[in-house]
Parts: structure tokens; sequence; C-alpha cells
């Protein structure tokens, strides 16, 4: 796996890891949603579906990563709240798997993402941190576009 920086923060008396699963580290947890207020959505001027695509496409960054080095994410479904720096540099990432995911090894999931975040960029620039708290499952399959609806501007009742 790639190498890069790792960042560890003290929040309190206890260091808060790059990655850990939701429900560990609780208080420090609090702490760093406080310092990650501003979310997603209002950090792509309340645009949903920019919040969409930059999420979906941070996904299927990670799946490919996960793909490079042979972890098969196939079947994992969680929950996800990922903290970024204005830069895009993920701070932090905390998991708790969903109870229909394929069973996953804690150490290796830990491993990847901590990997993964060493050196991956969110694709957004903001003024100041922030975060969101969304759902995964993979594999990540690409966003239909929507087609223009029929000329007539007339949704069609199926009756002609």
């Amino acid at each position: 796996m790639a190498k890069g920086n790792t960042t560890l923060t003290s929040i309190g008396d206890t260091i808060l890891p790059p990655v850990f699963l939701i429900g560990e580290y609780e208080n420090q947890y609090n702490e760093l949603v406080k310092d990650y207020e501003t979310l997603l959505f209002t950090a792509c001027d309340f645009d949903m579906n920019a919040a969409f695509s930059k999420w979906q496409s941070m996904l299927s960054e990670m799946d490919n990563f996960a793909k490079e080095n042979e972890v098969n994410l196939d079947g994992i479904k969680l929950w996800l709240n990922v903290f970024m720096k204005p830069d895009g540099q993920i701070s932090h990432l905390a998991y708790y798997l969903k109870p229909m995911s394929k069973n996953a090894d804690d150490a290796e999931m830990n491993a990847l993402f901590k990997e993964f975040i060493k050196d991956y960029r969110f694709p957004l620039l903001s003024k100041s941190n922030y975060s969101h708290y969304g759902t995964a499952s993979f594999p990540v399959f690409p966003v239909r576009k929507e087609s223009a609806p029929a000329s007539s501007g007339q949704l069609s009742t199926g009756q002609n």
C-alpha cells in the first residue's frame, strides 16, 4: 500500500486515530464533529447533485484503491463519517458495518482506510473544515444521468 502522512489528533487525554469505528472514542468523536461542523452539502453551496457526485467519486476511488491492494469490498455496506480539511485532505474516517453487510475484518478495513486517506484528496476546496455522514455499498455503480423529458413537457401516463 502507498506511503504518506497519517494524522493523529489529540483531543483531551486520548489521541484520536485517523480511522476508527463509530462508537469508539465517543468523547473525542463528539469534539471532532464540532471542529468539522460544516456539512458537505453546505460546502457544495447547497447543491445536492454536486455533493452526491463528489461523495460517489470518493467511494469509487476507495473501491478502486481496495482492488489495487487486493481487498475485495464487494458486499460491504457501511456507515461512514468522513472529516475533510479545507484542501480536501481527509483527517479522520469513522465507519461501522451495517447489519446486512458482508463480514469484514476490522484490522484489514482499518489498514485499508488508513492507507487510502493518506494521499487521497476529496474533490472539493472549502473555506473551512467540513464533513459528511453517509452510507456506502460496494461495489460502487456509476450514477445514471437523467435524460431530458419528452419534448411535449407532459408526463406520460402510459395510455396513448
